[in-house]
């Protein structure tokens, strides 16, 4: 039976449009989608990729990180 992983991920709008996706537990997961529905599913692929490539070869699979959004503002 498939074990069932749930990780946080962060979509951010590009300026010409469609979305790139970072998944804050797996940072070698960075995808994009012309709209929010193809980019999650991008994601699910990669998220899955990632996920066979840790287990295939011994790795660890964190635990899914809850991302904390700030807003930082500079003088420059």
């Amino acid at each position: 039976m498939p074990v069932t992983y749930s990780f946080s991920v962060i979509l951010e709008p590009q300026p010409d449009g469609g979305y790139t996706v970072l998944v804050p537990a797996l940072p070698e997961v960075v995808t994009e989608g012309d709209t929010e529905r193809q980019a999650l599913l991008n994601a699910e692929e990669a998220i899955r990729a990632v996920v066979d490539y840790r287990r295939a070869h011994g790795l660890t699979i964190p635990p899914d990180a809850i991302p904390e959004i700030r807003s930082v503002t500079v003088a420059a």
